[in-house]
């Protein structure tokens, strides 16, 4: 008798067809949900980042305005700037 005929590919006793596929869709679900708060993560961080660069600018460029009649309100928002 070959060892081929021995091996079984279901560890799970006595389960049906119904029964495995409800097991492997609640994997996948698993496995589904638990890679999606790392992604929003990531993409919240990202978009945290670009919003403190362009309030940056924004800072930067007010201090330009504000260099030629108040060059100690430019120091000040530069400093703002430089704080992040």
């Amino acid at each position: 008798m070959s060892t081929a005929t021995n091996i079984t590919f279901n560890t799970y006793q006595d389960r049906s067809y119904v029964a495995n596929v409800a097991h492997a869709a609640r994997n996948l679900l698993r496995a589904l949900f638990a890679v999606q708060p790392a992604r929003a993560a990531a993409a919240k961080d990202e978009m945290i980042s670009r919003d403190l660069a362009r309030d940056r600018a924004a800072l930067l460029s007010m201090a330009r305005d504000f260099e030629a009649f108040s060059p100690s309100q430019a120091a000040e928002l530069r400093y703002l700037a430089s704080r992040g």
